[in-house]
């Protein structure tokens, strides 16, 4: 390529982009080192030891070689640190200590949980640290790729390094979200209790589906589940219905008896997000006191009664 002069272009003009180094081919590093080097950067090293982790490699980053954390370290301009939550302290520790974290290089972290406080050691040798945590779910598969195009992603950083942090997450597709330091650990909370706990009670209403004889619940619940997922987003509390809002007592005590007999390893849960259920419909004014009383006591009552069932009679998973 030339410029309109006629005289070949200076690479110098138009460097080339960082190179990444991973240390954690987990589902979430192997996916964003994936999407990076689609966006131009070379991918240097990825550490990952696991059989999961090698065929992630293999898949998501053909021809990209593997090596020990430190050396990944020592190969790259931006490290990502895609290790579980517990380790990171010490991954993070042990890397700056043994001199492969350098100054001036970047060093991001994908914790939720976790802000800059974790990345301390790095930063006292000269790092430039970001934590970087995409709000979204992760096979570990080509599938997660388009999954990540307008994914939030939430940032923490300093002043010096929040444009490589937005420059970084709009070429993985996302957007970011600034979040504090200190509320990094209710921002991943929030995340885990919607995420998380959304597959626990899809997975449990699933199992109750197939006690009743259902022979797809997968199909039964997805319209349903679409909907009123949809709606909770729009409307927050207004878009709560069913016998427990409209203080049905009767009908929640038939389903508590029901569930004690066919499904009783789903109780804990379904009492526990009744009686949420219950308080939120109280507060906006949809259910009177006395009938939400009459409610918590049956909820009281199944919970107790089924934790007092032997076990062998008990659909123990």
């Amino acid at each position: 390529m030339t410029v309109p002069s006629g005289r070949p272009q200076d690479p110098a003009a138009h460097p080339a982009p960082p190179s990444i180094g991973v240390v954690g081919a987990g589902r979430v590093g192997a996916v964003l080192a994936a999407r990076l080097r689609s966006a131009g950067h070379e991918v240097v090293s990825v550490a990952g030891e696991s059989d999961a982790s090698t065929q992630r490699i293999a898949s998501l980053l053909p021809g990209v070689r593997t090596d020990k954390p430190s050396a990944v370290a020592r190969a790259a301009d931006v490290l990502l640190l895609t290790v579980p939550d517990d380790m990171l302290p010490n991954v993070v520790s042990v890397l700056s200590a043994s001199g492969a974290i350098r100054e001036g290089q970047y060093v991001v972290h994908t914790s939720g949980r976790h802000g800059l406080a974790v990345l301390a050691p790095a930063a006292a040798v000269g790092a430039r640290v970001v934590a970087m945590h995409p709000a979204m779910t992760f096979t570990g598969t080509a599938l997660d790729l388009d999954r990540l195009d307008g994914c939030v992603f939430g940032l923490t950083a300093g002043a010096g390094e929040r444009p490589f942090a937005e420059s970084l997450v709009a070429e993985l597709g996302g957007r970011p979200m600034w979040v504090p330091e200190e509320s990094r650990t209710l921002y991943h909370a929030a995340l885990a209790h919607g995420a998380n706990h959304l597959v626990t009670l899809v997975t449990e209403a699933m199992e109750m589906l197939t006690a009743a004889g259902g022979d797809d619940p997968a199909a039964t619940l997805r319209p349903l589940l679409t909907a009123a997922l949809d709606n909770a987003l729009e409307q927050g509390d207004a878009a709560l219905t069913g016998p427990i809002v409209r203080g049905d007592a009767g009908t929640v005590e038939a389903h508590l008896q029901e569930i004690a007999l066919k499904a009783p390893q789903t109780m804990p849960s379904y009492v526990a997000l009744g009686r949420a259920t219950l308080s939120r419909a109280v507060t906006d004014g949809r259910l009177l006191p006395i009938r939400a009383l009459k409610i918590n006591q049956l909820l009281d009552e199944a919970l107790a009664e089924t934790a007092a069932r032997p076990v062998y009679l008990r659909d123990v998973r």
